[in-house]
């Protein structure tokens, strides 16, 4: 879609050269939810794949993703990723249908800062004990987990002028054992829920999202039982507000598929 609003793009090259914050502003990384709908209040568009961002970055610490990083680029990466968690990334991929286009231009960076509770990108970083960086308009940066980056449906924590850099996962969560489940109302259609399980030395953690407002996560020291595990679900939901509700899926039936999936993510990672 044509964007008749947009007055200016501006193309950066180098991080000095990002303008400051004005309002009508909108950083462009793929476009794809950007370009689909009119954005009546948008003036100017920040160009950020101008900035020539490294996609993937593997180091003795882990793994770093940057939010330019297309959906393409992080699927055929992780087909030969030499860690255990390495399925998960093709599997939160695949989580958003879409063409070819679309996994070629829609970026990891979009995915989390759309902050959908669908979003397959906050799943996999979350699940992963996944961190942001945070570029602010002072020139400095900032790091916060990617648990707490989406706040609720459609919000993040961004400040005015921030911009997300990536997000980093640590060797160790690369390392672990993962467990991996989702229900949609049709085939091809929005998560309503998506479930992963990832074994922990000392127990079990447990991301839910889609299902939820923002993404949750669980740890739970030793191995729990199925009850007590869902207890602890519960819990966190309620103290997140609630279920979400959508065309995508009713409240209780997102509850109910949770429930399940997470006992059996319980008996494939626990045996129990």
């Amino acid at each position: 879609m044509d964007l008749h609003h947009v007055e200016s793009m501006i193309k950066p090259t180098v991080r000095h050269e990002l303008p400051e914050a004005a309002e009508g502003d909108a950083f462009l990384a793929g476009g794809t939810w950007l370009f689909s709908e009119p954005q009546m209040g948008t003036r100017r568009l920040i160009d950020l794949t101008a900035l020539g961002w490294q996609p993937i970055e593997t180091t003795q610490n882990g793994l770093s993703i940057s939010a330019t990083c297309t959906f393409a680029e992080l699927y055929a990466y992780a087909a030969d990723a030499p860690f255990a968690a390495a399925p998960l990334f093709a599997q939160c991929c695949r989580a958003l249908w879409g063409s070819f286009k679309i996994w070629n231009t829609a970026t990891v960076g979009g995915n989390l800062c759309l902050a959908l509770p669908a979003s397959p990108m906050a799943a996999l970083a979350v699940s992963l004990d996944g961190a942001c960086t945070i570029w602010c308009p002072d020139g400095t940066d900032r790091h916060v987990a990617v648990v707490d980056f989406i706040t609720a449906p459609g919000s993040t924590c961004l400040a005015t002028g921030e911009i997300l850099r990536g997000l980093h996962m640590s060797a160790s969560a690369l390392s672990a054992r993962t467990a991996w489940r989702r229900a949609s109302l049709t085939e091809e259609g929005r998560s309503a829920t998506l479930l992963i399980g990832r074994a922990l030395d000392d127990g079990l953690a447990l991301t839910i999202t889609a299902a939820t407002r923002r993404p949750l996560h669980i740890r739970i020291t030793g191995v729990p039982d199925a009850s007590m595990l869902l207890r602890r679900l519960d819990a966190a939901v309620e103290d997140a507000g609630s279920w979400y509700d959508d065309v995508h899926g009713a409240p209780d039936w997102r509850r109910h598929m949770t429930h399940r999936y997470a006992q059996e993510i319980l008996h494939e990672l626990c045996g129990r």
